[in-house]
């Protein structure tokens, strides 16, 4: 039923990263935080630029988990560099914070301004599909980006969340602290959606090329049109 599940994705026994896509399916509580009111009102206001709300479906969700000591890092990227089998981009993630979030066990970091930062209107490419090298990113961008450089800390607690743009720089460094670092993630687009692959979306999930994303899979979890 799992989309994904990594035991250690970094494959670095001293830097491991617990990484599971597709929970949502195999237990009530995941499934239900994926329609949470708190998650999907606010959701619907920031996802569409152009729009005071917006019908939005479900796309995925992930965890990610960091032991104590050993924890991994997660690199930094863009969400929809990932993400480019679908389109337009009307995306957004929500990262919920399953213990207090330190600089020490490995919170979660972003890179202001950065969700302006594109090549020819496509998102940074993708420099490790690992999330390993911490880095790699910087390999890539202008001198201008790299000036603008600056992560700022999102110090979450425990059951807290923070809603980012699809293209917002974000990555989160090694746990060496003496406690485990552990968020569940909630990824979204707006109603309308197509898919632009033949190829496999998620795990046993194809939607023709052209065609709009919904179904079981992709289901729409809150529509504006509900609270008149």
């Amino acid at each position: 039923m799992l989309y994904e599940f990594h035991n250690n994705q970094s494959g670095d026994p001293d830097n491991v990263l617990v990484h599971v896509l597709g929970h949502w399916r195999l237990t009530k509580l995941f499934h239900d935080l994926v329609f949470l009111p708190q998650v999907v009102v606010p959701s619907s206001q920031l996802i569409d630029e152009n729009r005071r709300e917006a019908p939005v479906r479900f796309w995925h969700d992930q965890l990610f988990a960091k032991p104590a000591k050993c924890g991994g890092n997660v690199a930094w990227h863009q969400d929809y560099s990932y993400w480019t089998r679908t389109k337009p981009m009307m995306h957004l993630t929500v990262h919920i914070a399953l213990d207090d979030q330190t600089v020490e066990n490995g919170a979660l970091h972003y890179i202001p301004g950065s969700h302006r930062w594109t090549r020819n209107g496509n998102p940074l490419p993708v420099t490790d599909f690992n999330f390993k090298d911490m880095e790699s990113i910087k390999t890539i961008l202008t001198e201008e980006e790299r000036a603008a450089f600056k992560p700022v800390c999102g110090n979450l607690k425990k059951g807290e969340a923070s809603f980012h743009h699809p293209l917002a720089v974000h990555g989160s460094y090694g746990n060496r602290s003496s406690t485990k670092r552990r968020a569940a993630v909630l990824n979204y687009f707006a109603d309308g959606v197509y898919s632009d692959t033949d190829e496999e979306l998620l795990k046993g999930s194809t939607v023709p090329k052209g065609q709009k994303m919904e179904g079981q899979f992709y289901p729409l979890v809150y529509d504006p049109v509900w609270a008149t």
